[in-house]
């Protein structure tokens, strides 16, 4: 507590009072239709979609993790911080079919797609992920957090957490969300850049810097026979984890959704690419800056992560510090209650509403509500479950999210490129997928009480980024395999959902949607992502 002066408290009290505000005035907008609750009645402009897009990826585990996991083994996590270029995939691909398709939630257009059974499946396989891999995750950390920040016990810092988010959440639906979501967005960017400020200066620099980090820290693709992250494995996997991510989730998808037509929805996820950019250095980069400050003696580090918020406290100056204490709590709140939303568009759009097809609009805002306080309280009992993770936050949630997202982000892809699948080869990769994926998550949790050597040890042991890759293959295999062998879908079915099928008419009216300047800014953040990719290569770092 004492490391917080009172300009620190200041701050930090008036950051909560500008989000309660907001929040106060998104509740009392009218949210008697699902529409208006669940997608902010589809009339968001690009700059609270891409900051908004931005606000529900970055959450308390790259704070806590991404920093953690650069301190202790260097940039080559930096290849799902560099997916800046997914996010226009999402924008230039699939935006056009998503918004044309006027559907609210991801399971909705597999339906669309394929049948009820896809959707149904999606729904289940998305809630699922949603507890092991993002709840969970951001609560955990965001208890760490508030522990370390202000001295708040850890289970009482979790609650706070998961109460104060829940509130504006069921109260405010998708619009209280994202408009509170792009405040906490430029709070979290302004607070991490300063700290990175600091932390170079403190340092020596920039070439201080790359000089003080080993060679083999600083290099994001590592050698084939590295057990952890081999560059084919992390460069082929990362883009299926990240196309399942940016393309296809919930979470981040419905912002999309939530936007007033195409070119708002597409500048949006260019907005976003450019906001992608940023973690790489605002988190990443200082937990390089962390590594190289505790080699000098200059920081003490005992557990690497508290890279990050150790940063805050020994290196901010007093009056700043709150700047950074506020782009926390931003991204704590910011991340869990995207979450929430998802959960409850899902649950209610894609379970209560099929059951009950007559309800009526206040009543699907009702039950989205109650859906939203029932994951607030599944939220606060997960806690406990939390203290069975890993020292390396950040490494766990790729590792999870590796085992869920290759037949899901193989369906998508070929769901609108390959006209000739069907539902009956879509939902065999889907649950095939799965139960493989979750087979691998369990055995890996029980791998020490497997005996080693044994079929089960070795199923546990493959290198998560290779299996990704593995699982992705079998996806397609399953799909391809059992559609040739079963009947094509009607073009009727199929109609406007593929590349193939879609009319002339909705493909000029895509082309009148973008224009140059759309494409050279988007250009322009490939070129970026090349030349980081280059600088922290062998050739880079040799040079």
């Amino acid at each position: 507590m004492n490391f917080l002066g009172t300009i620190d408290w200041i701050f930090v009290i008036l950051y909560l009072l500008v989000i309660a505000g907001v929040s106060i005035w998104s509740i009392r907008k009218s949210k008697e239709t699902t529409s208006d609750y669940f997608l902010a009645n589809r009339n968001l402009g690009w700059f609270v979609i891409g900051a908004s897009i931005l606000a529900s990826n970055v959450g308390s585990e790259h704070i806590v993790g991404l920093a953690g996991s650069a301190a202790k083994s260097g940039t080559v996590l930096g290849h799902y911080e560099l997916h800046s270029y997914i996010v226009l995939i999402l924008g230039w691909v699939f935006v056009p079919f998503y918004m044309r398709s006027m559907v609210y939630t991801m399971p909705e257009f597999l339906e669309r797609r394929f049948n009820p059974q896809a959707r149904r499946l999606l729904s289940i396989i998305q809630l699922f992920s949603y507890v092991i891999a993002k709840a969970s995750v951001t609560i955990f950390a965001g208890a760490l957090v508030f522990n370390q920040f202000l001295g708040v016990d850890f289970w009482t810092g979790a609650i706070i957490l998961v109460v104060v988010t829940g509130v504006y959440s069921v109260l405010g639906g998708l619009h209280a969300v994202m408009y509170t979501e792009a405040i906490q967005a430029i709070v979290l960017l302004a607070g991490s850049a300063v700290l990175l400020f600091f932390g170079l200066r403190e340092v020596g620099g920039w070439d201080a810097l790359m000089k003080s980090v080993p060679a083999e820290k600083l290099n994001m693709f590592r050698g084939m026979d590295d057990p952890e992250y081999p560059w084919l494995g992390i460069l082929i996997a990362s883009p299926i984890v990240g196309i399942w991510y940016w393309c296809t989730d919930q979470h981040i998808v419905q912002r999309c959704l939530a936007a007033r037509n195409e070119k708002e929805a597409r500048r949006g996820t260019i907005f976003a690419a450019y906001l992608k950019l940023l973690p790489f250095f605002i988190f990443l980069i200082p937990g390089l800056i962390a590594y190289a400050l505790h080699a000098q003696g200059k920081l003490q580090l005992t557990d690497t992560n508290a890279a990050f918020p150790e940063m805050v406290k020994q290196i901010m100056p007093i009056g700043l510090r709150g700047l950074l204490a506020g782009g926390l709590l931003a991204a704590l709140m910011s991340s869990l209650a995207s979450v929430y939303n998802a959960c409850s568009t899902l649950y209610t759009i894609d379970i209560y509403k099929k059951k009950h097809p007559e309800a009526s609009e206040k009543q699907l805002v009702k039950v989205g509500r109650i859906a939203t306080a029932v994951i607030v309280l599944l939220g606060m009992a997960w806690i406990p479950m939390m203290g069975n993770i890993s020292d390396g936050l950040y490494d766990y949630l790729q590792s999870v999210q590796s085992y869920l997202a290759p037949p899901i982000a193989a369906v998508f892809i070929f769901g609108v490129f390959f006209k000739r699948l069907n539902a009956k080869g879509a939902y065999a990769a889907m649950v095939a997928g799965f139960i493989v994926g979750l087979i691998k998550l369990t055995l890996q949790l029980f791998q020490k009480e497997l005996p080693v050597g044994s079929i089960f040890h070795q199923f546990a042991t493959i290198n998560f980024l290779y299996f990704c890759i593995y699982l992705f293959l079998f996806s397609i295999a399953i799909m391809v395999i059992v559609s040739l062998n079963s009947p094509k879908p009607s073009e009727e079915q199929i109609n406007g959902l593929t590349f193939a099928t879609t009319v002339a008419e909705d493909k000029a009216a895509s082309r009148a949607s973008w224009n140059k300047w759309d494409v050279i800014l988007s250009l322009i953040v490939l070129a970026v992502i090349l030349t980081v990719f280059i600088y922290f290569s062998p050739l880079g770092i040799a040079k």
